[in-house]
């Protein structure tokens, strides 16, 4: 749907009519071929396979994935997807469902967020900076546990200002949503839907000096609706499994943190080109959008862009510290530097175009030098990742956009940047993934091989995985034995007697040459082993550049 320019500039405007077409257009953009491309390993694949199981068994209070324990996420995704998967059937697109709402959800939040807190121009440009980022539209599009995470957690910390912005009329209701929503960003990721609201709050009633919200804020009361809604399934999950505590509290919180057991260790400035490239276009303004945050906090409206730079300065330095890091953990940073951008360009809108020129100039010409690199890449790289074709689009994208930017500077015209920015990035994403997302599937999907053996495979065939590939079990449906490694499940399969769905190489030879079929998704270097150490010769029915899935029979 065409947004007219000066429907952007007005100030007044009915907010159900702004909702509605916030909510049309991205929910289009959000919903769009949602279940076009299968499901990616291994974190897409495991958010839908453990609800998947969990629907199967008829439990709902421990996570199980490829059938033993699995405690490393709380449960909040998983019964969003069970309940996806009950209504809709299991399938990619209602696995995908409630992370492309929850993205929705987030963006007209921030709408209602920025709208309060300084007009209704600023909540409207902020909501269209959000959900014109192309990295947070591809990211909301994915099952993973970060996108519940940052609708919840911005409800919570929007609620929170919502609620203490006017020291002279607290507004009680907010404050209950805060520790309502706290509650579930508890339950969608761990700890942190506690730490980090809490850590923002005391910074800001600490810079503020405004103490009293201790008092306003109904602590026991907002207590105990936040335990009411966190707690039960955590006390459940302990009385049915003694070893959560210490697995889930300590080595998936504590020692993530504070080690590289988890083996993603990246520098402190690791999230730095992250934000600036998942943040584009918008990410040249975010300097000048926190800017003086500090030296303007006395002036009308000054507070609450002092608690949205907290809020965002925080969560980033919170996860560039910890020893665990990827791409998608700072998710939670964007809807505050959304609005703190839209404030930019509100008061551009104004008639005070000086602090776009510098970032949108060096933005206009960064584009144009991207699209021609984009548009030569295909022609001289020995391996390119994608062709001319999507050479070609890709870089006219960039190329135009860049172009129009620098159109817009020249004129010193910001509705015709903010438009020209925003149709870019919404082209973009409507064009690259399907460009560049079929190389991850044929990396990183199992659908197909996974669909032949719940085909051909009887009740008493045995699937086999050398290491863990949670889309095949997803999609085969069944329990896989893994040998060569158990990987991300290691913590499950001590548990119990699992000697027959974990096995070393010797242990799968004996199995491949017993009376049992087997179909068996191997690496491509083990097949030659394979064949040439045991009775059977095995049978390919599925390979990719790194897989191979035989069978026995």
């Amino acid at each position: 749907m065409p947004l007219q320019l000066d429907y952007l500039t007005r100030s007044h405007e009915s907010r159900r009519r702004d909702l509605l077409l916030l909510t049309l257009l991205f929910g289009l953009l959000f919903l769009q071929l949602l279940g076009h491309f299968p499901l990616v390993d291994p974190d897409e694949a495991r958010y839908a396979e453990i609800p998947r199981e969990m629907l199967e068994r008829g439990d709902l209070i421990t996570p199980l994935l490829n059938y033993v324990k699995y405690f490393e996420k709380p449960v909040l995704l998983y019964w969003l997807n069970a309940i996806s998967f009950y209504l809709f059937g299991i399938s990619e697109f209602s696995a995908r469902l409630v992370c492309a709402l929850s993205g929705l959800g987030t963006v007209l939040f921030s709408y209602h967020l920025g709208r309060e807190l300084f007009g209704r121009r600023t909540g409207l440009l902020g909501a269209l900076v959000l959900g014109g980022c192309t990295g947070f539209l591809i990211q909301a599009r994915i099952n993973i546990t970060d996108i519940p995470l940052t609708f919840t957690m911005t409800v919570a910390l929007g609620s929170y200002i919502l609620a203490a912005r006017d020291a002279d009329h607290p507004r009680p209701g907010y404050y209950y949503l805060f520790y309502l929503f706290a509650a579930l960003a508890v339950l969608a990721k761990g700890l942190i839907g506690m730490v980090l609201p809490g850590a923002v709050i005391f910074w800001h009633i600490v810079l503020t000096r405004r103490w009293r919200i201790l008092k306003e804020m109904r602590l026991g009361t907002g207590l105990l609706l936040f335990l009411a809604v966190a707690a039960p399934w955590f006390v459940l999950v302990c009385q049915r499994n003694p070893e959560f505590f210490q697995f889930f509290f300590i080595h998936e919180h504590f020692e993530r943190f504070l080690t590289k057991v988890h083996r993603r260790y990246q520098p402190f400035w690791y999230f730095i080109p992250i934000l600036f490239g998942f943040m584009i276009p918008w990410s040249f303004f975010i300097p000048t959008a926190l800017r003086n945050f500090w030296r303007n906090r006395a002036l009308p409206g000054g507070e609450a862009r002092l608690y949205l730079a907290l809020w965002a300065i925080i969560i980033f330095a919170f996860f560039s510290k910890s020893n665990s890091k990827l791409p998608a953990y700072i998710l939670p940073v964007y809807p505050a530097l959304a609005i703190l951008i839209a404030g930019v360009f509100d008061r551009a809108f104004n008639g005070d175009f000086r602090p776009l020129r510098r970032p949108a100039l060096a933005f206009g010409w960064l584009l144009v030098l991207l699209g021609c690199a984009a548009l030569l890449y295909p022609l001289v790289a020995h391996r390119p990742l994608v062709g001319p074709i999507g050479g070609l689009v890709i870089g006219s994208i960039f190329i135009l956009q860049g172009a129009v930017a620098l159109a817009a500077v020249k004129r010193g015209d910001p509705r015709q940047l903010f438009v020209g920015l925003l149709a870019g990035s919404i082209l973009l994403f409507l064009t690259a993934p399907h460009i560049v997302f079929p190389l991850f599937v044929e990396r990183k999907s199992y659908r197909e091989p996974g669909q032949i053996v719940k085909k051909l495979a009887e009740p008493d065939a045995v699937l086999v995985s050398q290491g863990l590939r949670q889309g095949l079990s997803y999609y085969a449906e069944r329990r896989c034995v893994i040998f060569d490694g158990p990987g991300e499940i290691e913590f499950g399969s001590k548990i119990g007697d699992q000697s027959a769905w974990f096995l070393n190489r010797d242990g799968f030879r004996t199995l491949w040459n017993g009376p049992k079929p087997v179909y068996a998704m191997l690496l491509r270097d083990y097949l030659d082993e394979l064949s040439g150490g045991s009775a059977i010769k095995p049978r390919i029915l599925w390979q990719s550049s790194k897989h191979y899935l035989v069978t026995n029979r």
